[in-house]
């Protein structure tokens, strides 16, 4: 009878996942956006700088990587010249490039020289990488903005400098705030890593997991995730009850 009971009770959890793996995918078809456009930007660890743009509404994917160097297939052990970066492809219609840097510059400290906070280094430098003459036009006027806003207080060392080629970081750099919340990351199901790279869903969860989101977008998550991250009885608590 009691093992009668525990299939049954195995069946109902695996139910129960499959619809919260269900539930979740739902999310990601609302979340997918067309006619996206492509940014990007050095502020220190791509760890935390993928988070911070994440969960911003109008951001539809995110890729921690390596930019601004000539070295070639840069990696986490031998960046060359090379910055930590983060990819952003956002929805211009939803939030503007302009809006992105008010973020970059709330972000991080563009005064300090050589790291970002703990981090020092090249590799961690502050840069606004640019695609265009009109996206570099608007990326030094907000640089000088940002100075005036400073004053005489500190300098701005901040580079405007053209993207060149994105490097991709290793698996394990992407999406690294969620991998380390392994109750957020299951919502996501069986996911390979490529698929967790690319993945608008995770992209938000990774900036959710970090505590980064808007107070609108965290609210709307907490809707959504909650219900999933409640404590549940252990199978032998419930088959012993």
């Amino acid at each position: 009878m009691v093992r009668s009971g525990a299939s049954c009770l195995r069946v109902l959890v695996m139910a129960c996942i499959v619809m919260q793996v269900l539930a979740i995918r739902q999310m990601e078809m609302e979340a997918s956006s067309g006619g996206s456009r492509v940014a990007a930007f050095a502020l220190g660890s791509f760890w935390r700088g993928e988070a911070v743009f994440g969960c911003l509404p109008g951001v539809v994917r995110t890729r921690a990587g390596y930019a601004g160097g000539a070295k070639v297939n840069p990696d986490y052990h031998s960046v060359g010249d090379h910055a930590e970066a983060v990819e952003v492809e956002y929805d211009p219609s939803v939030i503007p490039f302009e809006r992105l840097l008010e973020v970059f510059w709330a972000s991080h400290d563009p005064s300090q020289v050589f790291g970002q906070g703990p981090d020092v280094g090249a590799q961690y430098r502050s840069v606004i990488f640019t695609q265009s003459g009109e996206e570099g036009e608007v990326a030094s006027r907000s640089k000088e903005a940002e100075q005036v806003r400073l004053g005489d207080r500190s300098e701005v060392v901040t580079e405007v400098q053209p993207l060149g080629v994105f490097y991709p970081a290793e698996a394990e750099h992407q999406k690294f705030e969620l991998r380390r919340k392994p109750q957020l990351l299951q919502l996501l199901g069986e996911i390979s890593d490529e698929e967790l790279t690319s993945s608008v869903l995770a992209t938000k969860l990774n900036g959710y997991a970090a505590d980064l989101c808007p107070e609108n977008m965290k609210k709307l998550l907490d809707t959504k995730v909650r219900p999933f991250m409640q404590p549940r009885p252990s199978f032998q608590q419930i088959v012993s009850f």
